[in-house]
């Protein structure tokens, strides 16, 4: 953890206030597992009594006579007590870890994460209300110019709806770019009335994307929000906001859903869109000479064909010049 973030932990925290509080009467030991959990107090969450007492250098009865000073029953509890600190952030570790201690084979597995997909995206469908939707196309179609915001996994689903609506919209831009958020955040203080950001932000949400998202409503920006439900820290800064479930078992959030939900708003965009027969002909014309196409391919393989058999009669006709002037030289 960041120091800033360690500072604000030991502020807020009750198990940090039960270490200040019994801090003055614990052993030595105790003192030194007491230092290493408030400077990793995030780490310390994630740990089993087996990985504490090694991190810290102490024994196992040490690191629960630990948690027996601080009024806790056990490891167990103190344990818990310092997940509850972090449980938005711990949730997918924890659920990750439950589930890796159940027996199951790649094809369970791989069966399991189909199916939660396809509950996710019947989820989605659901929450779907038509003014919501009418008015998400609205903004999208009206802007002037569209600046999608989303870091982390977001930042590669912003990168895909953006290729999907530039061909259809005036300007559209993915703001994740390499010099982060804070060269993110110089593009921002250009926004105006006449533009729309599109922000994503799933769990884990990423503090940048709120901030900024709050950057470009202050500036008057229209806000359509993709998130994951009513509680998100976006749904109180946007317009519209649009639902998509994201939920998984072995990772924080799934993105199928997330992109399913982008790609359908897309599609709506072009069916409303002017032109958007033309515009399509018109990119794939510009596109047309990286496109594989089968009649190509069968002429440069004729040609590569022809190629070589035109060089093998080379080589055999150098190759009998050769054996004839031999054999004359030796007449």
């Amino acid at each position: 953890m960041e120091h800033s973030a360690i500072a604000a932990w030991q502020r807020n925290s009750a198990v940090a206030g039960r270490i200040g509080k019994a801090y003055p009467d614990l052993s030595k030991a105790h003192r030194k597992t007491a230092d290493y959990v408030l400077a990793n107090a995030f780490r310390a969450a994630t740990m089993t009594i087996d990985e504490m007492a090694d991190a810290v250098g102490v024994s196992l009865p040490t690191a629960t006579r630990f948690a027996h000073a601080l009024g806790f029953d056990g490891y167990s509890a103190f344990r818990a007590a310092l997940v509850l600190d972090f449980s938005s952030s711990l949730a997918p570790v924890e659920k990750l870890r439950d589930q890796v201690q159940r027996p199951a084979s790649s094809m369970a597995i791989m069966a399991a994460a189909l199916a939660a997909d396809i509950e996710n995206l019947q989820a989605t469908q659901r929450t779907l209300a038509a003014v919501q939707c009418e008015h998400a196309v609205n903004m999208i179609l009206g802007a002037e110019r569209i600046l999608i915001l989303g870091f982390g996994a977001s930042a590669y689903l912003a990168g895909l709806m953006a290729h999907s609506l530039e061909p259809f919209c005036r300007t559209v831009i993915s703001v994740a770019v390499p010099g982060g958020p804070s060269q993110t955040g110089r593009q921002f203080f250009k926004v105006d009335k006449r533009d729309l950001v599109i922000a994503l932000a799933f769990p884990r949400y990423v503090a940048d994307t709120i901030t900024l998202a709050a950057m470009a409503k202050e500036r008057g920006a229209g806000l359509l929000a993709f998130t994951d439900g009513p509680t998100s820290p976006l749904v109180p800064l946007a317009d519209v906001t649009l639902y998509a479930q994201t939920e998984r078992q072995l990772s924080p959030t799934s993105d199928a859903a997330a992109l399913a939900l982008m790609q359908a708003v897309c599609d709506a965009v072009v069916h409303r869109a002017n032109h958007s027969v033309g515009a399509a002909s018109q990119v794939t014309e510009i596109a047309l000479p990286w496109l594989y196409r089968p009649d190509q391919q069968e002429t440069s393989q004729a040609r590569q064909g022809n190629a070589a058999r035109i060089k093998f009669k080379a080589g055999a006709g150098k190759a009998t010049a050769v054996k004839s002037r031999l054999k004359k030289g030796g007449d």
